[in-house]
């Protein structure tokens, strides 16, 4: 027994000190998405308010050195003195972990807010922090440090105004980085304004010369919501399926609306929160849809054309679909709120949106004969995918080394030490394997352009030649039946030219894997290689780009040798290097450059993939044209 173990042993952290000690168990992580939830921890507060009905308008400022600002117009955080505490409620509300206005449920009868922690976090998890509260006609001010209040809770003014207004700056110190992305908030600001239609969101960027400004306000709610994620696809019927009323202290709002794709773009928010992992008002939801379309099916013209019930995959083909439920007593999984875990709500939701559906579908027949028409037609899709599934599993057995020809794998079998580059042409891919290290490094060398998954079904996806490697060498299935922890290899690197042939092989791969694997992307397991664009040499000298600033940085560097003995080499492709050249610049993990490919905003994600590869040509030409000066290093 160690006898240095003893009761002096045991840290108690106080007050907000667990926070700063580790701080990943309170925000997910201190990378970027951690620091933008700061953002959105002090933002909630504001919507809570909006959803109490005392709040309609949130301005969310971005100031010079990364400062945030966050105003609403809501109540103001109460002031007085605690009656137990013995501290300015304001005090408690910013320091304590688990204290706040929404457990009760007199002042909030829903909130996102679930343990109390949100701001407090915030506040521990800034170099500093100023508030300020306009209530009754006064203004009052409390300043902290790293969590710790500098001084009381003190009258500074009066005010014709009413609201909180909280400003911070993220600690430098915990955070990788604190530089926040215009972008990544106006997703989520947009997002928050449409699920509480008629609060006006502003966010502005003063770090700017001249500031940026977008407003954010919808009357539509959940309506407008679906009409903007549908916005570049063509859709099935007019009109989106939108209702919302309460049931059991449950309030339910609901909009949907299918389109010809094959895809299916769902959401689902619980108090504003989005349960990205689902839960029981998803399930309650896919219950109700699945089994009401179901009935009308039996009893429709398309019966005939098809020896099967429709399955819930068969129903979810072409649906986007936004579910918004609000509840008093919501249990999450987990503090990061992925999953909602209360089982009554399953239920009522599903007896809801049951009847709602059932009385819409009676009301436009030509909706439902629409819908049906198309879920028949994932249905047949389905069974030709099953027998494609179950002719590759046949052709397996049969061979009795399943993994693909072309693919030389490595040696280790732990997939967390294990990476396989996808490598563009054969060129390329023999040098690969040459240059790898055989004991972690696996080759799949590709050959051709590959189908562009989001405009045909699964069934063709599966029987593809050019994908069928790459489901093979991955292991992990596809679609519904991906299972990640079956995959082979934790980096996926795709290794394309630097070029616009490359460019476009990593985009359709990006697109099948956003489609088909999903978890890959969310879990962080795909890079895009980086490949130098140039080797320069000078005397006995050797340098390589990766850019055109980078080249010219080298060039500078050499200033007074002899031009004559300079040389400069563009590689057109990986397959103009030797395998020593690829190993050095592309390969080594202690000297080359990968980038890793992350899913930040599920919403924008489904945007961009929807107009860069979908069937509609005007949204991507409009892309174009508005980013068309943005692009560097294109090869014409």
């Amino acid at each position: 027994m160690d006898s240095n173990y003893s009761a002096n042993s045991i840290q108690v952290l106080k007050g907000l000190e667990a926070v700063r000690k580790r701080p990943g168990m309170y925000i997910g992580s201190t990378g970027v998405d951690g620091l933008h939830h700061l953002v959105y921890e002090v933002v909630d507060n504001s919507i809570d308010e909006a959803l109490a009905g005392y709040c309609s308008d949130i301005v969310v400022v971005l100031e010079r050195n990364d400062i945030v600002r966050v105003e609403d117009n809501g109540r103001g955080i109460p002031v007085g003195t605690h009656p137990t505490e013995g501290v300015s409620a304001l005090e408690l509300v910013m320091t304590k972990l688990h204290a706040g206005g929404k457990f009760d449920k007199k002042n909030y009868k829903v909130s996102g807010g679930l343990h109390g922690v949100g701001v407090s976090v915030v506040n521990a998890l800034s170099t500093w922090m100023d508030v300020h509260i306009h209530i009754d006609g006064e203004l009052y001010f409390q300043r902290y440090e790293k969590g710790i209040p500098v001084a009381p809770v003190a009258k500074v003014g009066t005010t014709d105004r009413r609201g909180t207004v909280v400003r911070f700056s993220a600690d430098p110190t915990i955070f990788e980085e604190t530089v926040y992305s215009f972008e990544v908030l106006s997703m989520r600001l947009r997002e928050l304004a449409f699920l509480n239609k008629g609060v006006r969101i502003i966010l502005v960027d003063e770090r700017l010369t001249s500031p940026k400004t977008v407003e954010f306000s919808f009357d539509g709610g959940l309506r407008q919501f679906v009409e903007y994620l549908n916005k570049n696809k063509s859709i099935l019927h007019k009109e989106v399926i939108y209702f919302h009323g309460s049931r059991d202290d449950v309030e339910i709002e609901v909009g949907l609306q299918y389109n010809d794709s094959f895809n299916e773009v769902m959401f689902a928010y619980v108090n504003g929160i989005n349960t990205r992992e689902g839960g029981t008002h998803l399930v309650g939801f896919r219950s109700a849809l699945s089994r009401t379309i179901n009935d009308f099916f039996k009893k429709s013209k398309f019966q005939k054309k098809l020896e099967d019930t429709l399955s819930v995959d068969d129903v979810k083909e072409g649906l986007t679909a936004v579910l918004s439920v609000k509840v008093l007593e919501p249990q999450f999984e987990g503090q990061t709120k992925a999953k909602l875990g209360n089982p009554e709500v399953r239920g009522i939701v599903d007896g809801y949106c049951a009847d709602q559906l059932d009385l819409i579908f009676q009301q436009y027949p030509d909706t439902i004969n629409a819908i049906l028409e198309k879920c028949v037609l994932a249905a047949r899709a389905r069974i030709a995918a099953r027998q494609a599934r179950e002719l590759t599993r046949r052709k397996n057995l049969l061979d009795s080394a399943s993994l693909p020809g072309k693919l030389a794998d490595c040696q280790e079998k732990d997939p967390t030490k294990c990476e396989v580059f996808i490598v563009e042409g054969d060129s390329a891919g023999g040098s690969a394997k040459m240059g790898r290290n055989r004991v972690n490094q696996a080759i799949l060398p590709l050959w051709g352009k590959m189908l562009n998954v989001e405009k045909t079904r699964i069934d063709k996806v599966i029987g593809n030649d050019k994908l069928q490697p790459v489901i093979a060498s991955l292991g992990a299935g596809i679609g519904q039946e991906f299972d990640v922890q079956k995959l082979r290899y934790h980096k996926v690197i795709i290794m394309a030219d630097a070029d616009v042939d490359g460019s476009h092989i990593r985009t359709l791969l990006l697109t099948f894997f956003y489609r088909y694997m999903t978890p890959l992307l969310e879990e962080g397991f795909v890079y895009l290689a980086m490949p130098p664009l140039y080797k320069i040499t000078w005397d006995k000298e050797l340098r390589y780009a990766y850019d055109d600033q980078e080249k010219d940085a080298i060039l500078a560097g050499v200033q007074g040798k002899d031009p004559s003995k300079i040389a400069i080499q563009r590689y057109k492709g990986l397959g103009e290097m030797n395998p020593e050249q690829l190993w050095e610049t592309t390969m080594d993990p202690e000297r080359r450059n990968i980038i890793r490919i992350t899913m930040q905003d599920a919403v924008l994600a489904e945007e961009i993939f929807t107009t860069l590869m979908g069937e509609q040509v005007e949204p991507r030409r409009q892309f174009i044209e508005e980013n068309a000066l943005a692009v560097s290093n294109l090869d014409v």
